[in-house]
């Protein structure tokens, strides 16, 4: 059985309980307010300048992400069948540590440290093109989520897609989305300039990615990776015991920031596999 102590309190006591819980109240909304991220942000930076774009593959449609149809909100949603030559202009968004380790629409792990981003209709996975129509930045994510169920939002990108797209602080941005198709990317080319990255001399390292007895195939080889570091590029021809060898390869490089580019690009052209050469 309780008490109300309050009616045995004279005026002064009970002004200085008041008081006291007060206080006691204010700290404790205070304590929560900062002990909890509320935009979504990690509580550590991030460098995105050591975070590559999705390299786009060919991969099956997931078997839990693609319905003909479903309801968020008393709102039905259709699944496109493909993503062929979509593009849609419209404001983005972002999501982070409140999701972060969740599962995704298409039964994969959300990772806010991903080039990722989610979509009410696209096919999951599409992999896409976002581009900031204000600063002009663009990044390749892949697309494995469903959202955001926002009337005014196209696009909700992982927290360090939004940071390399330069839109968390503000928390959208107007951007263009492009579906990546077979025969519709092209990736941008890796800028080189200065002696710092060539040395004409033939001085310096090479990131090789492919070797061939025949010169045709390497000719062949290196007209596939047109647009990436074209000014690098060569075939390289050396003798072996069973023959020669010609080597795709780029360089001479002597900044090995330019080598991190090159590297970074060559999965958008499905090599998986490189090596360093330097020259004696």
């Amino acid at each position: 059985m309780g008490y109300d102590l309050s009616n045995r309190l004279i005026p002064a006591e009970r002004l200085l309980c008041t008081a006291i819980f007060l206080l006691v109240f204010t700290l404790m909304q205070g304590c929560s307010v900062t002990s909890t991220r509320t935009d979504g942000r990690p509580a550590q930076p991030v460098d995105v300048s050591t975070v590559p774009d999705a390299a786009p593959k060919n991969e099956p449609k997931s078997k839990y992400g693609n319905p003909a149809s479903y309801v968020v909100n008393g709102k039905t949603y259709y699944v496109m069948k493909d993503s062929a030559n979509f593009v849609e202009r419209g404001i983005a968004s972002w999501y982070g540590t409140k999701f972060h380790g969740r599962r995704t629409s298409s039964g994969e792990t959300y990772d806010m440290y991903a080039m990722t981003a989610a979509h009410k209709t696209l096919p999951l996975p599409t992999y896409v093109s976002v581009r900031n129509l204000d600063n002009g930045h663009s990044i390749v994510v892949k697309v494995n989520d469903r959202g955001p169920f926002h009337e005014n939002r196209v696009v909700d990108l992982s927290y360090v897609a939004a940071l390399k797209l330069g839109i968390v602080n503000d928390g959208t941005g107007l951007v263009e989305v492009r579906a990546i198709n077979q025969g519709n990317y092209r990736v941008e080319p890796v800028q080189v300039s200065g002696q710092a990255a060539i040395n004409n001399s033939g001085k310096g390292f090479y990131v090789q990615v492919g070797a061939f007895s025949n010169y045709e195939n390497a000719q062949q080889f290196a007209k596939k990776l047109t647009g990436l570091a074209d000014n690098l590029i060569q075939i390289s021809e050396t003798t072996v015991r069973n023959g020669k060898l010609y080597r795709v390869r780029f360089g001479p490089i002597t900044d090995i920031d330019v080598a991190d580019r090159i590297v970074i690009n060559l999965a958008r052209y499905g090599i998986d596999e490189h090596r360093i050469v330097v020259d004696l």
